[in-house]
């Protein structure tokens, strides 16, 4: 089976380049439809990638079906699912459900509980989640149901079109000011443990920004994003402020309250691969976040500084 998909072309240029800038297809991609009868179409006839396409000009390319993630096995773990679509679904992860699969963890994972869906469903889809979250993070994971979806996020990500939102309890009390702020300390990892990430001059650029959404005499709860995506990103900037996050033991948080990271991806913004539709999903606050910062609990008050 196989599956046809048509760009307008929008400025004067070859056909290779209008499948790669305006429809996001990868070089591969391409290479392999050029072997497809009628896998490359300026107008609808049959040309080389080398032709060159004017606008208005309508330029299509067929894509054989891949095969589904037969390799990972299926569990019984029951999704959350926040969003679904032909193209798409947004799952929101529980804390400690690792995302795909990995050394330790094989048949355990949120990937392997969304290939058993797609099976259950009669859906023949590879598993490709759009980027991950840590072991102990919960919250909205989006997984593309076709290689041309997969890279039109990708090609989001870089240009910032696809974006998440995370809430996190840190431990202190922030001050609140309705300002964001940004956090630019480079990271690279601990030479003291591997498992672990630190602030380092010598290591990769890291942009965090944040804004104080409630703060408490213990605890405080603050909005994020990323503006580059580097391990422990979020754990590693908030420790070195000084504030680490509760339940985050790794980086000196205390796990009186809370067992795990203090860490929610809670939404998820991003450009419909097809329609061109925003999309803006958002993952229920967790119970243990009440647990540990009850002022969360007056949530008239905290829903609206969250959802403005």
């Amino acid at each position: 089976m196989s599956h046809f998909f048509e760009v307008t072309v929008q400025e004067r240029q070859t056909v290779e380049t209008v499948l790669r800038v305006q429809g996001g297809f990868t070089r591969k991609q391409i290479s392999r439809a050029k072997f497809l009868e009628n896998g490359i179409l300026k107008n609808g006839v049959r040309c080389r990638v080398s032709t060159w396409a004017d606008p208005g000009d309508r330029v299509g390319i067929c894509l054989e079906e891949e095969r589904s993630s037969t390799h990972l096995k299926g569990n019984r773990l029951r999704l959350d699912i926040l969003y679904e679509d032909t193209d798409l679904l947004v799952v929101n992860k529980p804390a400690g459900v690792v995302t795909h699969p990995r050394g330790g963890h094989y048949d355990d994972t949120l990937a392997n509980g969304v290939a058993e869906y797609f099976r259950k469903k009669g859906e023949n889809h590879q598993v490709r989640p759009v980027g991950r979250l840590d072991r102990e993070t919960s919250g909205a994971v989006v997984f593309a149901k076709n290689q041309v979806a997969a890279a039109r996020f990708q090609k989001q990500r870089e240009t910032g079109a696809f974006r998440k939102v995370y809430l996190a309890v840190a431990e202190g009390a922030m001050q609140k000011d309705g300002m964001w702020h940004r956090i630019e300390f480079p990271i690279g990892t601990d030479p003291k443990n591997r498992l672990k990430m630190r602030a380092d001059f010598g290591g990769k650029e890291a942009y965090t920004e944040y804004q104080v959404l409630c703060g408490g005499e213990e605890y405080s709860l603050v909005r994020l994003t990323l503006k580059t995506g580097r391990t422990h990103q979020i754990r590693v900037h908030m420790k070195t402020l000084g504030y680490p996050l509760a339940g985050d033991s790794l980086y000196g948080g205390n796990t009186e309250k809370i067992s795990r990271t203090a860490l929610h991806a809670w939404q998820v913004s991003m450009i419909q691969p097809f329609t061109g539709k925003v999309l803006r999903i958002q993952a229920p606050i967790p119970k243990d976040f009440f647990d540990v910062f009850p002022e969360i609990k007056k949530m008239h008050e905290a829903e609206e500084s969250i959802i403005s």
